[in-house]
Order: structure tokens, then C-alpha cells, then sequence
């Protein structure tokens, strides 16, 4: 069937629960990341503490908080995911529909990235309110417990946000969440796009679950090394409180300047870690999906 003639409500579907498992996958390595991220943040009442490895957060989280530590922030990950994600992912499949592509005729690269740009900057408008709530939450555990925010789920969160600050306060970061999502969507969909189309070209791979492991796995070092530094200005703006930032590039000087220019890959090693799994997931499900409702 046509790409073009398929309807457009389960491009959205799969992309939804595809990225919602992926999510989940995820979640705990997700987590260890925006805590390494906010790792230097003066925070008001907290004593100076040692940086800490990926590892090594991993096992003070599970140590001070247990394994529901670890998953904190997880129904705000999974309404990110269906919201953000299936955006993206819908609206990826209906630009490349508009501009012309089909099965047979795949859109070269340099379209398949401004298509996927443009999907990311509309998912991550949409889905800002959960990636706040779900940001949030996570960084909740290294407040001291008399700042800490407390949110019960996503809703609860959503809900406070809009009573205690403001219904437009949903969207605070919203700028670097979309510079984040246009480059992050380059890698983990229009990577993926190609790097699937380029090994099928060859005599050693066809349509299977082995090739779709392969691409993933390849969208996910391209997403993780392009996306690192606006994803740690975008989780910093988030959960700021005395209006450190202007924006996104204040965010990256300040942090570049009273950090160091390494400061900017913080959590880099959990950020590819986590992209891994995230990726892998999301696109072996989207696919298997696919196929399910295509037959």
C-alpha cells in the first residue's frame, strides 16, 4: 500500500506506544541523566557534594531512594512519550507524504531532514507541559526534602504548574525543548530513516528485526553526539527557579564558563546509554506495529 494512502492516525498510533515502550525501557537511564545534568547547580541549603559517575548515581539513587527511586517521573515520561513522541513521529510520516514520498521512492537526505526538524519542533510544542512535569519529577531527589516539589503523578504536576505559576508556565524552556527536539528527531528518526534505507541496498540485510536493530543502534549515536548540549540547556532551564537563564545559549555560556566547555557533555556517557535502549525499543515495536496494522 502507497505510504501515502495509509491513514494518518496510525503513524501517530505506532510512533505513540513504539516511544511509550522505549520510554519505559529507558526510564532509570533517563533519570540518571538529568541528575547528572543539574550535577554543579548552586541549589539553595545544599552542601557541596562529589561528582559522581553515571554508575555511581545510579547506585546513590538506588541506595537513598530505592528502585521506585529510579523510576521516578515514570507516568510524566510515559505521557511525554505518547504526546511528544507520537507527534513527532505522525508528523513525520505526513511531511514526507506531502513532499512526495513513497515506499518505492524514498526522500533523499537532505529532505528527510528538514522534514524530520519540522516534526520535532511540533512535537515538542505539544508535548513541553509532560517533558516540564517529567523533568521535574526526576530532579525532585536532589532537592533538600524542605524544596522539594513533591508532585504525586503528571497530572498533579500539570495541575500545580498551572495554579502555582501559571497556565503558560507549562511551556517554561519551551524554546530549548524545540531546539533540542529538532536535533534530537534528526537522529533517532531521519538517521534511522536512512541508515535502515542504506542497509537495504545492500545484499546483507532485508526488512527484519536484525536490520531494525542495526539502524537504531546507529540513530542512537548520532542522536546522542548532535543533541548532548542543548538537552542539558533544555533539562537546566527547566528546573531553575531564581531565573538563572535568559535561554538557551545563556544557559550553555553560563554553564561552558563556570564549568568548563566539558560541562556541556554532563551525563553524555548516560545520555548514549539511554538512547540506546530508547531507540532500539521505540523503532522494533514502531516496526513490528506497522506491520501488524498494515496486514
Amino acid at each position: 500500500m502507497p505510504a501515502r494512502e495509509q491513514p494518518l492516525w496510525k503513524g501517530f498510533a505506532t510512533g505513540s506506544l513504539g516511544s511509550m515502550a522505549g520510554g519505559a525501557a529507558s526510564h532509570p537511564l533517563d533519570l540518571i541523566k538529568v541528575r547528572m545534568q543539574i550535577q554543579g547547580e548552586a541549589v539553595v541549603g545544599e552542601a557541596a557534594m562529589q561528582k559522581l559517575s553515571p554508575v555511581g548515581m545510579g547506585l546513590s539513587i538506588f541506595k537513598t531512594q530505592g528502585v521506585q527511586g529510579l523510576f521516578k517521573g515514570l507516568t510524566a515520561s510515559l505521557l511525554r512519550q505518547g504526546v511528544y513522541s507520537g507527534t513527532r513521529f505522525g508528523a513525520y510520516d505526513v511531511i514526507k507524504n506531502m513532499m512526495g514520498a513513497t515506499p518505492e521512492k524514498p526522500l533523499p537526505v537532505y529532505l528527510k531532514v528538514p522534514a524530520a526538524m519540522l516534526a520535532g519542533a511540533i512535537g515538542a510544542t505539544v508535548g513541553n507541559p509532560a517533558d516540564l512535569s517529567m523533568v521535574r519529577m526526576q530532579a525532585d531527589g536532589k532537592l533538600p526534602p524542605e524544596q522539594r516539589r513533591n508532585y504525586k503523578n503528571a497530572a498533579d504536576a500539570i495541575i500545580r504548574v498551572s495554579k502555582e505559576e501559571g497556565v503558560l508556565a507549562l511551556w517554561t524552556g519551551v524554546r530549548a525543548t524545540v531546539n533540542r527536539a529538532v536535533i534530537v528527531t534528526v537522529g533517532q528518526i531521519a538517521a534511522y530513516d536512512q541508515c535502515k534505507q542504506m542497509l537495504l541496498t545492500t545484499d546483507y540485510f532485508s526488512d527484519t528485526i536484525g536490520t531494525h536493530f542495526t539502524a537504531s543502534f546507529m540513530a542512537a549515536f548520532i542522536s546522542s553526539a548532535i543533541s548532548h548540549p542543548v538537552d542539558l540547556a533544555k533539562t537546566r532551564l527547566m528546573n531553575m527557579k531564581h531565573g538563572e537563564y535568559k535561554g538557551t545559549l545563556d544557559c550553555l555560556r553560563k554553564t561552558a564558563s563556570g564549568e568548563g566547555m566539558l560541562a556541556l557533555y554532563k551525563g553524555f556517557t548516560a545520555t548514549y546509554v539511554r538512547q540506546c535502549p530508547y531507540v532500539v525499543v521505540t523503532w522494533v515495536v514502531r516496526e513490528q506495529l506497522k506491520k501488524m496494522m498494515a496486514d
